[in-house]
């Protein structure tokens, strides 16, 4: 006899599946059910100003060869559908796992899909394979069918680090770890990892080199950065469970005491002070063996040692014999260097659209700024600076601004608009201000001081400058970044902001300078992309002043890498005298007779200063406004309003106005088609009060945003009901109850009246319990009867 196609994909479950699986020696410790396996935090949606999230995907079963290694995913179907129909859905977990066993079952027996071999099968519900059964034939068919090697082995059986302050690795920071561990248990020597900003690189980083010095494949680590706040980030906080085996490398200490070197493990050390004065070479004289690390990881690896002939790239030439690894959200392919040209292609990528799609990172909105010397300014003739210089005489735009030439009006402009955003969102919301350079960066935290004047009375530090040689900015910068520092609210920078710094609640990106690096532009985009859900951070604003954001539109942003087809660059060699650069053409230079210099400097112009134009010599004022939301993808979703937004939403479900109000008049509760626009990110309880129509019934508001009808309030519809005097067949009790139904309405919306809930609450209570006032209609179906009758005259009025 058949399984009962009325049992529920949860009763599969507990009497058939979960019996499969554990009678096979599927403990509890290596299988995990659905309400433990989250794979993502499901994708946050923006709608104008409403956040919405969809979704997050669930697996029903996931075995493990251990808590470090997922080995199987098995999702469970009802037995209305076959057995396999479940199976392409365990298949799209499973790879997202990098389990390498896809199974599916209705109760009736189960199908399986091998990512080893390619191959599938079906077999009964009592030929599940068994724990060790499964494992072996991992092992087995691993490597092409070369099976696993003894290092393989010892890796797979070292778990993760765990405790109380150490959150359980994400799907894909499990995957970069294993696929890493797995690659250098195999003797890879070279690993490139590629991570998106805000999705765990240091964390991931740890849990690598925690399992790798554990299972004794690496015993002596080092960790390269180029600057000291990741260094300091990376110790106090992710590698923190090494804390008593980890070194910060100082030189001017440790050249003293060379023997306490060999008491630690991990060693953290910035390329600078390894390298040392006028290239001293500092490694060498600390660390005289070329062997002593086995391990070597390289943090922002596309910056500094990424280029071939980088003073900081001999540190990674002298200890060589070690396996490196790369570290990166953004690899650097140019002519002249190549993250993959050294460490190979990326065992494992995790990108920016990966992390917005799953929910793990925040998705963001462009503000496109205009102002009516964009794309052309020209000085009138004769037209001087306020150094009395006269101004060239050309057409200036926004490649010039801050960088050929300065105009003070448009700083005021450019503040005026961040603070005009700032208020209408949150005054107290942290902003990055990329600047030109840092004396742009300086006048621009004057500007936004002087905007922000009533802010920065109640706390100097609301708009600091944050640029390298800015020894009070940098000083601040530690509370910037802090999450449970207010203050500095802004920051105004050049370079200090745009890579490696752990900005967790930048809720608005400012570009104010010429950016043509996508690297520099992804790493800067990513300063913003760090979910703080319970702070109050969803989403992120970048808001461009200077056209940077058609860099979405280049095939690069999020795309497949690649290497430059000119790397390496090719040298010229002169066919005459076959140097490189070329000699036998460049006439020798000879001294000024005047100043006996070369080049002479005689004369030699004086340079003039950058000319800059006072607010009185060109106004700017901004002329065009476009708010544009992007896919992962980087292609432009839509630049229409949340009113377009809904209206197309209720126009492709509802075609015409006849068919939407059928539908609400068929509807068995009202608030089922609200909560339906709920799911596609559509508040309109929320959309109403944000265009002052919170009097507005529900039904009237989507006629009159999808429809163009004209609205009637809830006092206006239930004043005509009463006039109607419909409640006489009733009798003064029941009549007293319908009335007060319909005040109910008429100040909280049609939900009060499909809720039974509220005859708990006064005024209803003081004429009985719920079950005393539906006696007073007959019984509960004579009360449900009354209140859709009410609906009905409410929705009848025209």
């Amino acid at each position: 006899m058949g399984i009962s196609h009325e049992l529920t994909e949860e009763d599969i479950k507990f009497r058939y599946i979960n019996d499969a699986i554990t009678n096979k020696g599927w403990t509890k410790d290596s299988i995990f059910m659905e309400q433990q396996v989250k794979f993502t935090d499901g994708k946050i949606n923006l709608h104008g100003n409403f956040v919405h999230r969809e979704k997050p995907k669930f697996a029903d079963y996931v075995l493990y060869v251990n808590k470090a290694t997922p080995i199987a995913v098995v999702e469970a179907k009802d037995a209305n559908h076959s057995v396999s129909h479940g199976l392409q859905q365990a298949m799209e977990y499973a790879k997202m796992l990098d389990a390498k066993f896809a199974f599916s079952s209705n109760g009736e027996g189960f199908a399986e899909h091998d990512f080893l071999t390619g191959k599938e099968r079906t077999f009964g519900m009592d030929e599940f394979p068994t724990r060790d059964e499964l494992i072996e034939r991992y092992k087995r068919e691993a490597n092409d069918g070369n099976g696993l090697n003894g290092q393989e082995e010892a890796i797979i059986n070292q778990p993760f680090c765990t405790g109380q302050n150490i959150f359980p690795p994400r799907y894909y920071q499990l995957n970069a770890v294993n696929r890493t561990v797995n690659a250098i248990a195999k003797g890879q020597s070279r690993v490139l990892l590629v991570m998106a900003t805000g999705t765990g690189k240091t964390y991931t980083a740890f849990q690598i080199v925690w399992r790798l010095l554990k299972s004794g494949l690496k015993k002596k680590v080092l960790y390269l950065a180029d600057r000291n706040i990741l260094v300091d980030q990376s110790i106090q906080q992710d590698f923190k469970p090494l804390e008593k085996v980890i070194h910060k490398i100082d030189y001017s200490k440790d050249k003293n005491h060379l023997e306490e070197l060999g008491s630690y493990q991990v060693f953290f050390a910035l390329y600078q002070q390894l390298i040392g004065q006028n290239e001293a070479k500092n490694y060498q004289e600390l660390f005289p063996n070329p062997n002593y690390f086995d391990l070597v990881i390289i943090d922002e690896c596309h910056r500094g040692s990424a280029k071939d002939d980088s003073n900081w790239r001999t540190i990674l030439e002298y200890f060589s014999p070690a396996t490196h690894i790369g570290m990166t959200a953004t690899p650097k392919e140019t002519r002249y260097q190549s993250s993959i040209g050294y460490f190979g292609e990326p065992v494992y990528t995790y990108s920016l659209k990966n992390g917005i799609e799953d929910g793990f990172l925040a998705p963001f909105k462009v503000i496109n700024i205009t102002t009516n010397i964009g794309d052309e300014w020209r000085p009138v003739k004769g037209q001087k600076d306020i150094y009395g210089n006269e101004i060239e005489d050309r057409i200036y735009n926004n490649s010039d601004y801050d960088y050929n030439i300065v105009i003070e009006d448009r700083h005021r402009e450019v503040a005026q608009e961040i603070t005009n955003y700032l208020k209408s969102t949150d005054r107290m919301a942290k902003t990055i201000v990329f600047c030109a350079d840092e004396t742009h960066a300086e006048r621009m935290r004057i500007a936004l001081t002087n905007a922000n004047a009533d802010m920065c009375k109640k706390n100097p530090d609301y708009v600091v400058r944050i640029t390298g040689s800015d020894e009070y900015g940098k000083g601040k910068l530690d509370y910037f970044i802090s999450v449970s520092s207010k203050y500095p609210v802004i920051a105004t920078t050049s370079k200090l902001l745009s890579t490696g710094v752990d900005c967790k609640m930048v809720k608005l990106i400012v570009l104010d300078q010429q950016i043509g690096s996508m690297t520099e532009f992804k790493q800067i985009i990513g300063r913003g992309t760090r979910l703080r859900e319970k702070e109050g951070k969803t989403y992120f604003s970048v808001m461009d002043f200077r056209n940077v954001t058609r860099l979405f539109a280049d095939p690069d942003w999020d795309g497949p890498i690649e290497i430059d087809p000119n790397y390496p660059p090719q040298a010229y060699i002169c066919p005459t005298c076959g140097q490189s650069p070329c000699i036998c053409l460049k006439p020798e230079r000879k001294p000024c007779p005047d100043c006996g210099q070369t080049p002479c400097v005689c004369q030699r112009p004086p340079k003039l200063p950058k000319p800059i134009v006072a607010p009185d010599g060109c106004k700017v004022m901004v002329i065009n406004k476009v708010v544009s939301v992007y896919d992962t993808n980087g292609k432009l979703l839509r630049t229409e309003s949340i009113t377009d937004y809904t209206k197309k939403n209720i126009v492709d479900t509802y075609a015409t106005i006849d068919s939407f109000t059928s539908k609400w008049h068929s509807a068995g509760r009202k608030v089922e088609i609200t909560e339906m626009l709920k799911d596609v990110g559509i508040d309109i309880t929320a959309l109403k009060h944000d265009q002052n129509m919170d009097d507005v019934d529900d039904f009237d508001f989507i006629c009159h945003i999808a429809y163009g009808k004209k609205t009637l309030t809830r006092r206006e519809r239930a004043e005509q009901v009463k006039k109607r005097d419909i409640f006489n067949k009733y009798g003064e009790q029941a009549r007293l109850v319908l009335e007060a139904l319909l005040d109910k309405y008429m100040n909280e919306g049609i939900s009060e009246l499909e809720n039974l809930s509220v005859l708990k609450n006064d005024p209803f209570r003081k004429l009985g319990s719920p079950a005393n006032i539906a006696k007073l209609f007959g019984g509960k179906q004579g009360y449900l009867d009354a209140v859709k009758e009410l609906e009905q005259l409410i929705y009848n009025v025209a």
